[in-house]
């Protein structure tokens, strides 16, 4: 008999790699996805795979939640409002989404004794100044609520809390993973993300907008690499333990820039756009932000396999596909 699994948020970017995944690994997979910032491209190549099924509905939606999860033996929770821009265009559906969803979520694993892993955010640890890798029990440093860019990191936060919570008082099964800039083939660029926008541009031979001053530094996760430690952290994390995942290779986006147009061989031209220029009044960028992964190294064996490189020549070759209609899904 087969294992059963629940994706929330199933046809996300990430959540499309861990349902491919899964299924080859012989599980039976539910997708749950409203399909808002998901997409029916990311698993296009599933819908024909017999143990693959796909629910277009939202968390919000308790009989829904409340169908799947009872029928499934573990959950993997994804969905959720991601992305700066979006943050900033629909505040109100990132706060519902990120704290309702998820309370409805692990409401229905706890009656129903479930096993769920919650993905949250590097966010949560607000605006560290200094170049230093973040563990897991660091202080949250925050700006003020009128920033909307805390709004997000916040929903996550309580999102933690709530998961911390159910554990503590109600014996809920679960893991807390924080993830660090996961990027790859299929992630969009439509809500902000850095790496597929940049390739997008030059391989368009479109200007590169560096947002404020590109010494930000960031550390960017391959997802194949993502999924390896969602999967296991599922199989053998620690009830009620939060665990960093991403990579420990930074560079700052003014050096991504560069490097993007050396490997697409683009001539586009870097410019320098302010951030309230961009987003408007409300947001604030982060410095650094590098995890410490001891914490997921020591309890699953688990570490990026994948440089930049790597993750660079992934995605060119995908938007490539894309742009001459190839089809591709790596």
């Amino acid at each position: 008999m087969r294992n059963k699994a629940l994706i929330t948020g199933g046809a996300g970017f990430i959540g499309s790699h861990l349902a491919e995944r899964l299924l080859d690994e012989g599980w039976e997979v539910w997708a749950l996805d409203d399909l808002s910032t998901g997409s029916l491209e990311n698993i296009e190549h599933l819908r024909d795979r017999p143990e693959f099924h796909l629910v277009v509905d939202s968390v919000l939606h308790w009989s829904a939640v409340n169908e799947l999860v009872y029928k499934c033996d573990v959950v993997y929770h994804l969905a959720a409002a991601v992305g700066v821009r979006l943050i900033v265009e629909q505040p109100v559906q990132t706060l519902v989404t990120n704290l309702r969803g998820t309370e409805i979520v692990l409401e229905h694993c706890q009656r129903f004794s479930k096993r769920v892993l919650v993905a949250s955010t590097s966010e949560v640890y607000g605006d560290h100044r200094e170049e230093r890798p973040l563990v897991e029990s660091d202080r949250r440093i925050y700006g003020p609520t009128t920033q909307k860019r805390w709004a997000y990191a916040d929903s996550k936060a309580m999102d933690e809390f709530l998961a911390l919570a159910h554990h503590v008082e109600h014996g809920l099964d679960c893991v807390i993973v924080r993830l660090f800039n996961t990027v790859g083939p299929r992630q969009s660029g439509r809500y902000g993300m850095v790496i597929p926008t940049f390739v997008q541009r030059a391989l368009a031979g479109e200007p590169l907008e560096i947002h404020g001053t590109g010494e930000q530094t960031r550390c960017f996760c391959h997802v194949a690499d993502t999924v390896e430690a969602l999967v296991a952290l599922m199989a053998r994390g620690k009830p009620g333990e939060i665990y960093n995942v991403g990579s420990e290779e930074r560079i700052s986006i003014g050096d991504l820039a560069r490097r993007v147009l050396e490997a697409t061989g683009s001539s586009s031209e870097l410019v320098y756009v302010p951030y309230e220029d961009v987003y408007g009044i409300g947001i604030e960028d982060m410095l650094h932000r590098i995890p410490s992964t001891a914490k997921v190294r020591d309890a699953i064996g688990w570490q990026p396999e994948r440089t930049l490189d790597d993750i660079l020549a992934d995605v060119l070759a995908y938007e490539r596909g894309r742009a001459e209609g190839a089809g591709v899904h790596p």
